[in-house]
């Protein structure tokens, strides 16, 4: 089964949350065991399964991709300015496959699916998610 989550984004960086999304995807497939592939739309956009207990985490990822590839300095901005979301992009990844087990994403207690903007904000984001089951029902 497959599934397109669509968001929209709020901020030029952000990590979102779309790990309720991902779950209504796997109940709606009706998938009990397999695995959850999922893949962000877009050279400036990615996925990352982190901690959404307390949201400095996301803070912190945030500031640190920043530090660590700044705005402005990079040969691609001299098009749109966006050289760094390329970079944090390709860096952090598009995609992330999740176990599914018993009907539940397999993460553990303190880990969500974030959708990461890195050149927002935008009207549209899509990610696919793709649900495999291990067998056929």
């Amino acid at each position: 089964m497959r599934q397109i989550i669509e968001l929209s984004t709020h901020r030029r960086e952000d990590l979102v949350d779309i790990t309720q999304q991902v779950e209504d995807a796997v109940k709606a497939s009706g998938v009990k065991d397999g695995v959850v592939a999922l893949y962000a739309q877009g050279a400036t956009a990615a996925l990352m399964i982190q901690e959404n207990w307390d949201e400095s985490v996301q803070t912190d990822v945030v500031q640190c991709l920043q530090k660590l590839i700044p705005k402005g300095v990079w040969l691609h901005d001299r098009q749109d300015g966006n050289g760094d979301a390329h970079i944090k992009s390709g860096l952090v990844g598009p995609s992330e496959t999740i176990p599914l087990i018993d009907g539940k994403l397999g993460l553990s207690r303190w880990q969500n699916v974030f959708f990461c903007e890195f050149d927002g904000p935008r009207d549209r984001r899509a990610v696919i998610c793709t649900i495999i089951a291990d067998q056929v029902p």
